[in-house]
């Protein structure tokens, strides 16, 4: 096949990604930061927060489609027992068949989503990363295990609040500083937090450490 007819359309059924990373690390933030995982990045992303650190992922096009086995293949290949599906927007593509896969394998499996997309594949764990100028589903905030709600300023805290009524009460709520602006985001979340204890402080552990 000559590179003109490759196609990087994600197929309906979920059988091709396009993965713009893999790769076996600790995860970095969240309520399993410190936990060694694989992570599988897909390209492809509807949200475009000003703030991601992996924009290189927005476009889907740029990253060569990858079949489930070929996936999975290289996670078995690592001592990784958690595989963090993340993007990009993960949910823009069918997740079931790699979910499938990796659920046959007997890996713990965590999401990283925004929630702009309906949920598809089964997970051990559900992070949801909401953002404001793309606001989430209603049923992915109510299958999050973990909001987890990205802070810049003071302004922000109202609607962290908002999304907060859409989780179910055992979801774990997370407030994490702009990396940008973490030195007065942190200042605004640590003074919120003593306010409202049911909130906790989430940190970019893999940034400060330098690690992937």
């Amino acid at each position: 096949m000559n590179s003109t007819s490759i196609t990087y359309a994600s197929p309906a059924d979920g059988t091709l990604l396009p993965v713009a990373e893999s790769f076996y690390s600790i995860q970095g933030e969240g309520a399993n930061t410190g936990k060694a995982a694989w992570f599988v990045r897909l390209g492809g992303c509807n949200v475009r927060c000003p703030w991601c650190d992996s924009p290189s992922t927005w476009d889907a096009g740029r990253h060569p489609l990858r079949s489930i086995s070929s996936i999975v293949s290289e996670i078995a290949a690592s001592p990784a027992v958690n595989v963090v599906i993340t993007g990009g927007e993960p949910l823009i593509h069918p997740l079931g068949p790699l979910c499938a896969e990796l659920r046959r394998k007997g890996y713990n499996i965590f999401l990283e989503t925004s929630g702009t997309s309906p949920l598809s594949g089964e997970f051990d764990w559900i992070c949801v990363s909401p953002k404001k100028h793309r606001p989430p589903l209603h049923g992915v905030l109510a299958a999050a295990d973990e909001l987890k709600v990205v802070i810049g300023d003071i302004e922000d805290l109202p609607w962290a609040e908002s999304v907060r009524k859409s989780v179910g009460e055992q979801c774990v709520l997370l407030l994490q500083p702009e990396w940008g602006k973490r030195q007065s985001a942190s200042e605004v979340i640590i003074g919120y937090v003593k306010e409202h204890p049911e909130w906790r402080v989430s940190l970019q552990t893999h940034k400060y450490l330098d690690i992937p």
